[in-house]
């Protein structure tokens, strides 16, 4: 395929000067819009790079080594020789959605969006842009911080495709939106992804986004997206994490809330090779609520790190957080977690936890929780606890007969539950709770099980 490009990033070429020589082909494949945004992100990550471990916000994931190497990079989609639909399919009834695809950070034309309310708009960024840039322009580049994260630096001057989702103005959407995104390639590649949620009033939407990989190829990913939430609209987001030990995964949720919101983000990391998983949040109407929570299952030599920052930037809003992990094995995670009270910001709620269980003493876990807080009539509160499993509750497990093995399972997935409860769609939910089961079993070692929809296909070793 003449738009695929092999580069030795870091020793042949560098991700700067693969832009430089391939600026023109990824710009006669895209938008102006986009195209109008890359001098600035490319003056910017000239200025910061890739984010080593020698900066603050990515002091636990040194991500420099993760995105060189023998990478394909596409500027134009590929022809599949395959149709997705016949590698991947949904097998669980009881869960109806509207379901869009994205092989490789590109929009495919396989969707299943009959019947959608009047006015919604699910589809390509791509083709949004070019069809109506004056309402795109209003809102790509508005929230991600392009102009300081180098990452997000990286995937600005990259964009070309990925999904967009628009819901108008007093419209639900009552059926979730699943947008799978799948990585598949006959060598490794390093893929860019660029998504826009926009809620107007009084709007609802359910937005789930499951990572998946259906090769063993190493993939290196960079996904950014954007959510410009309106007064009293409401957004239930889920990122689902399935890939394979190979892949490193850095997506980025950057949201805006405006007065009387309600977005809710919860990130399941079921199985992932290195994910760095940013999560901002913020609330600049009052009487916005935001609640991110999280739940990441590692083992063997995987590692997490997940980074939220929620900025009350109005009075009188709310926000809680919950984050909660369980490490096996060699297994590395990391939390930070920043609540931002403004000077103005005064009768704030803010609440953060996070929770963590090492199974082995090999595990281990970085946990930095903050309070940032220039207002004074506000209820503030954070901490973090790392730990075994409980000794006492073992033992009264034991004393009834169940043996050590699914006495185990049971403390651990009592542990997660606080988190799997706060998904609200019901199939969605049971799902993710036999996962999380079969996971504590030791039954997904193959990475054959899509963690939306529960789709058996081709298995994976995950090494």
């Amino acid at each position: 395929m003449e738009n695929v490009i092999k580069n030795i990033i870091g020793k042949d070429i560098s991700i700067g000067e693969l832009f430089e020589e391939r600026r023109s082909q990824i710009e006669s494949h895209s938008a102006a819009v986009l195209n109008g945004f890359r001098d600035e992100a490319y003056d910017a990550f000239q200025e910061t790079g890739i984010p080593s471990n020698k900066v603050e916000n990515y002091k636990y994931t040194n991500l420099q080594p993760h995105f060189k190497g023998d990478f394909n990079f596409s500027t134009a989609p590929g022809e599949l020789e395959q149709n997705v639909e016949d590698v991947f399919s949904c097998d669980v009834d009881t869960l109806e959605t509207y379901t869009v695809y994205v092989v490789n950070g590109w929009y495919y034309p396989l969707n299943k969006v009959d019947g959608l309310p009047s006015g919604v708009r699910i589809g390509s960024l791509a083709q949004f842009a070019k069809e109506d840039p004056e309402f795109f322009e209003k809102y790509y580049g508005k929230r991600a911080p392009y102009l300081s994260d180098g990452v997000v630096a990286m995937n600005t001057m990259f964009a070309q495709d990925g999904f967009m989702v628009h819901i108008p103005r007093g419209v639900v959407v009552e059926k979730p939106i699943q947008v799978v995104n799948i990585l598949m390639s006959e060598e490794p590649m390093m893929t860019t992804q660029r998504n826009l949620i926009v809620l107007e009033e009084n709007s609802e939407a359910k937005v789930m986004v499951c990572d998946h990989t259906l090769s063993t190829d190493k993939f290196a990913v960079n996904s950014v997206t954007e959510g410009h939430i309106a007064r009293d609209a409401r957004l239930d987001f889920y990122n689902l994490q399935n890939q394979h030990n190979a892949t490193t995964q850095v997506a980025g949720i950057y949201f805006e809330q405006h007065e009387n919101s309600h977005v809710s983000t919860n990130n399941l990391t079921l199985h992932a090779g290195v994910a760095r998983n940013n999560i901002e949040l913020k609330l600049a109407g009052e009487h916005a609520q935001g609640h991110a929570y999280g739940l990441y299952l590692l083992d063997k030599n995987q590692h997490v790190d997940n980074f939220s920052y929620i900025d009350h930037a109005v009075p009188e809003c709310f926000s809680d957080e919950l984050f909660k992990g369980v490490l096996d094995d060699s297994s590395t995670g990391a939390f930070t977690g920043k609540i931002m009270v403004r000077p103005d910001a005064q009768k704030t709620n803010a609440y953060q936890s996070n929770n963590n269980l090492l199974l082995t003493r090999d595990a281990k876990i970085n946990t930095k929780p903050q309070l940032e807080i220039y207002a004074d009539d506000v209820k503030c509160s954070h901490g973090a606890t790392v730990g075994q499993l409980d000794e006492e509750a073992m033992f009264y497990l034991r004393t009834r007969g169940i043996n050590k093995e699914e006495a185990t399972i049971l403390l651990m997935y009592a542990f997660a539950y606080e988190v799997i409860e706060k998904i609200k769609v019901v199939p969605l939910r049971e799902q993710i709770r036999e996962l999380v089961e079969k996971r504590f079993r030791g039954e997904l070692d193959k990475c054959h099980s899509c963690v939306v929809c529960g789709q058996k296909g081709t298995e994976i070793s995950c090494l």
